[in-house]
């Protein structure tokens, strides 16, 4: 069997219909036509005489043999990623690229201070972010080599290296009539008001159910909602109150009332990076930006509590 005619987009455009679960996903994913998608995977099938691909009306799924060749792919891809970085590496600081996952309140209030003094420190150096809607997209980008550096509130296992960068305290938001005296809200007060959270599986409220756990609270959640914007505009339309990290809430509307938790609650924000990944030189001058700016107290702080000791710190993890 000759393999001369493979080409690196359809390995790509395998990979990614592998990791997306179908063609038009893929196809955005790699900012191509779903007809190039579908062209390339048809033509790898016909060089290599094997079928990778089973279409069906839910998506795509790999065959048995091409979940096989997928995982050779993704090495390859790695591999040639590899051959990019050294090319840096003997370049210097003169270009390469950052590629940063991170999810939306640190993309929103962390990251553009970051960048600006980046781009001011090495202005030949291209970064980009790609926002997740939770920690295990970013893991799992880290993983695939689709990142550099992320941006986690999960305490991460040993396949990563991480340093904590920031906290970020958590609050109860109330509508605009409560009657709450106070910096501080009761439990009492707060069983008052239809509870509104994020869905079970989303890591904030694995936090906020392990934190009232812990305390010996039990309160059920009214409404489950994924988006932080959702959440606060649903509090302030008066529809119930919600528990929400601070850098999360903003920008907050003029009419919500926010005070403390009867027990301070916060996450722990950390920079991670894959611990056997080949960093260039660009990456490592991003991480020193970066923790230059956490020494200096330069990045966007959260108010915290009045005794840092008082505060509960949860560490969650996805089963």
């Amino acid at each position: 069997m000759k393999l001369d005619n493979v080409k690196l987009s359809q390995l790509r455009a395998l990979v990614a219909i592998a990791q997306h679960g179908n063609f038009s996903e893929a196809a955005l994913h790699l900012e191509v036509s779903q007809s190039a998608i579908s062209h390339a995977i048809a033509t790898l099938e016909t060089e290599l005489g094997v079928i990778v691909l089973s279409r069906g009306r839910h998506g795509a799924f790999l065959t048995p043999v091409g979940e096989r060749i997928v995982t050779i792919a993704r090495q390859m891809l790695y591999l040639l990623e590899s051959v990019g970085k050294e090319a840096e590496l003997a370049k210097g600081l003169q270009g390469g690229q950052v590629r940063v996952a991170s999810f939306r309140s640190v993309a929103t209030h962390v990251l553009p201070c970051v960048i600006v003094e980046f781009r001011r420190r090495y202005p030949a150096i291209a970064i980009t972010v790609t926002e997740y809607s939770g920690d295990d997209g970013i893991e799992e980008a880290l993983r695939r080599g689709q990142a550099d550096v992320g941006f986690t509130c999960i305490s991460t296992s040993d396949e990563f290296e991480a340093w904590e960068i920031l906290r970020d305290e958590y609050f109860v938001l109330l509508p605009p009539d409560a009657d709450v005296p106070g910096e501080s809200i009761s439990w009492d007060d707060l069983k008052q008001y239809p509870l509104i959270l994020p869905p079970d599986n989303d890591y904030c409220a694995i936090l906020i159910y392990t934190y009232l756990s812990k305390l010996g609270h039990n309160l059920e959640a009214a409404y489950r909602i994924k988006e932080d914007s959702t959440l606060v505009g649903m509090v302030a339309q008066g529809l119930g109150a919600t528990i929400i990290a601070r850098l999360a809430a903003e920008p907050l509307p003029s009419n919500v009332q926010i005070r403390r938790l009867p027990v301070p609650l916060e996450r722990v924000i950390r920079v991670a990076t894959l611990a056997r990944a080949l960093h260039s030189p660009a990456v490592f001058a991003f991480l020193e930006t970066l923790k230059q700016m956490t020494e200096a107290g330069q990045l966007k702080q959260a108010p915290r509590s009045n005794d840092p000791q008082e505060s509960l710190k949860i560490e969650a993890s996805w089963n």
